[in-house]
């Protein structure tokens, strides 16, 4: 799973959110290093959507219809696997700057 995906669950673990809402919550998380761009992020969305690891709502905001997004419990299983493993990885990463 590539980071930027890792991170746009990462962002509906703490709660649903809608797609700019989710692009800037991943670019203050990540300091902009993996933030998508909205042509990289709905198919990503569209792709956890059909997969079963987001649900997707829509919510009337003044006057809007908003898509909100929502981990299902197979997209939180996904994260934490995910979670797990770039946690792994990221000791390596680091390992092989220091050298």
């Amino acid at each position: 799973m590539s980071l930027s995906r890792f991170f746009i669950l990462q962002v509906l673990h703490r709660q649903p959110l809608h797609g700019y809402e989710i692009t800037k919550q991943v670019s203050c998380l990540t300091d902009g290093c993996c933030a998508p761009t909205e042509g990289s992020l709905y198919p990503v969305l569209r792709e956890f959507t059909d997969n079963g690891l987001v649900e997707l709502t829509t919510q009337v905001v003044s006057g809007r219809e908003r898509k909100i997004y929502t981990l299902t419990p197979k997209g939180e299983n996904a994260y934490q696997v995910a979670a797990q493993a770039w946690g792994v990885t990221a000791k390596y990463i680091l390992e092989a700057i220091k050298q």
